[in-house]
This record gives C-alpha cells, sequence and structure tokens, in this order.
C-alpha cells in the first residue's frame, strides 16, 4: 500500500477521484492542506498540523465540521495501518465545492474535509543548494492569505523553483516584498555566524512553520538562543552555516549557497540531533 486516503467516512486505497469540474476549489483555488510527518512509529506535532489546517480553513472563508482531536484521531489510524517501519507524509485538507453569494466567493457550508496518508521516504540529511530566487517576491497579507497554508500560494512557489533548477540548485531563498529573506521555496531558514543564530522574524508574508517553531524551542531549551529578526541576502553570504527546517525533511544543512562551499555545521548538527531525539518521544504505535 502507497496511499491511502480518508474521504467521506471511509477509508480508501490510492487516488481516488474526488473534485469535479464545477467544483469551487478545482477551479478557484478555495483549498487548504497541511503537512505532518510519521516515522519509526512517531508523529511529532501532529496535533499542531491538525490544529493549523482548521485555521487555515477558517482564513479562507470555509466553516470546518472536522474538530482538530477528530483530525488527529484519524491520522493516527492511518499512520498505525502502515505500520512502525513506514516513512509517511500526513496530508490533512479542506476545500469548498460551492460558490457563495457574490461571482467568485466561497460557500463556507460547502467544506469538504480529506486526510490523505502516504509512503515518502525521509531525506538522507546530506545537504542541499540554495540560490537566491530573482525572478518571485513573497505576497504581503493584502495580496494573498499569507496566514493559511492554502494551495493557491503554491504555483508562486514553483515558479521559483523552476528557476533555480535551471541554474543548478535544489532549493531557492526567496524575499519578502521589502527585499529581506523571507523563506526558501519550500521551508523555513536559518543561519549562524559566530555562534549566535538568527532566522528571518514573522513578518506576514511567510508561515513560521511548526517544525521551525519546535526547533526554535528545542534550541533554547538546549542553551542555544535563537534570534528572530530581519535578515537580509547579505547576511546569507557571510555566514557560518545555513539550515532549513520544514516538514519534509524536517532539519536539512545547506551545503552550497550560491557560489559558496558550506559545511554542515555544529549548529545544524545539534538542532537535527535535538529535533530527532524529540520527534522519537512522540509515538503512535
Amino acid at each position: 500500500m502507497d496511499t491511502l486516503t480518508y474521504w467521506n467516512g471511509t477509508w480508501h486505497e490510492g487516488n481516488p477521484a474526488i473534485l469535479g469540474p464545477r467544483d469551487h476549489a478545482f477551479w478557484l483555488g478555495s483549498i487548504v492542506f497541511d503537512g505532518g510527518r510519521a516515522f519509526e512509529g512517531c508523529g511529532p506535532d501532529l496535533d499542531l498540523h491538525a490544529e493549523r489546517v482548521v485555521r487555515s480553513a477558517r482564513s479562507l472563508g470555509l466553516n470546518p465540521k472536522q474538530t482538530p482531536a477528530e483530525i488527529l484521531k484519524l491520522m493516527h489510524e492511518a499512520v498505525r495501518r502502515f505500520g512502525p517501519k513506514a516513512e509517511l507524509y500526513v496530508r490533512p485538507m479542506f476545500w469548498a465545492t460551492k460558490g457563495g453569494a457574490g461571482p467568485i466567493s466561497v460557500d463556507p457550508e460547502s467544506c469538504q474535509f480529506l486526510l490523505c496518508v502516504y509512503i515518502s521516504p525521509m531525506p538522507a540529511g546530506t545537504g542541499m543548494s540554495l540560490g537566491l530566487c530573482r525572478s518571485i517576491r513573497r505576497p504581503t497579507p493584502e495580496s494573498a492569505p499569507t496566514d493559511a497554508k492554502a494551495s493557491c500560494l503554491y504555483p508562486n512557489s514553483s515558479r521559483g523553483v523552476a528557476e533555480i533548477l535551471k541554474r543548478g540548485f535544489q532549493n531557492g531563498v526567496v524575499l519578502d516584498a521589502l527585499g529581506n529573506v523571507a523563506e526558501t521555496c519550500s521551508s523555513n531558514i536559518f543561519l549562524a555566524k559566530n555562534g549566535k543564530v538568527s532566522t528571518p522574524v514573522p513578518n506576514g508574508s511567510f508561515l513560521a512553520g511548526i517544525t521551525r517553531n519546535r526547533t526554535i524551542q528545542l534550541l533554547h531549551a538546549a542553551g542555544i538562543a535563537v534570534e528572530e529578526r530581519t535578515v537580509t541576502p547579505a547576511e546569507l553570504d557571510e555566514a557560518d552555516e545555513i539550515f532549513t527546517t520544514g516538514n519534509a525533511g524536517k532539519v536539512q544543512p545547506v551545503t552550497r549557497y550560491e557560489s559558496r562551499d558550506l559545511q554542515p555545521g555544529p549548529i545544524a548538527r545539534q538542532a537535527a540531533q535535538l529535533y530527532m531525539a524529540y520527534a522519537r518521544t512522540q509515538r503512535v504505535i
């Protein structure tokens, strides 16, 4: 079994056909999702992912019927169905099927839910290359639903990925509207200089991720302060270490930024070790 989807009260194997061409989400993008991880029978912070997907739905004007507790129960059930050796991506979603009173608005009560859980091996943690995206910027809260993990935000990131792959990098650093560092195309970013760790302060242009926040807490508890502040692109050129956090890879070191080669540093290694030690306390099976 590769994929398991809970929809309309039933578990389905594979990739069931769910959306139709007249569904609001299909053509107007009224869909949100979240992405947790499960591995070694553990599901770190799945409760927070369940809470965030409900908040995201409400941010798009939807009225989700499922509670975070109900979603978490389904997450745990799916992880148990796969067994303790599976490395999984855990993705709850909400979307609208009908339009509302306005010409393109959503009908909040047409909100639908599914949970899709599928095999997704964890990255090896050997490092990635980053380049600076020049073709895109992160939107402002006035121009996009930046407080939600909304699918409509991701085509912009895909444009950035297309640019960065052509330049020979694996991911890209994206700036906010003012030209300061926001995050990568798909994860949050940290840098270390002279033993001090910094990460972009949440300014409404990007989601301060669940793995990001957990990593900050774990570093603080280990005696390593993390400053959330404005980060300029020039600081990446001088950083001793750069690493990223996100659900796909958790904590990943950066081994190349633009023309600079970097070594996975001690702070990135410690952050990864702290996170994995925490994750293994969050048992599902």
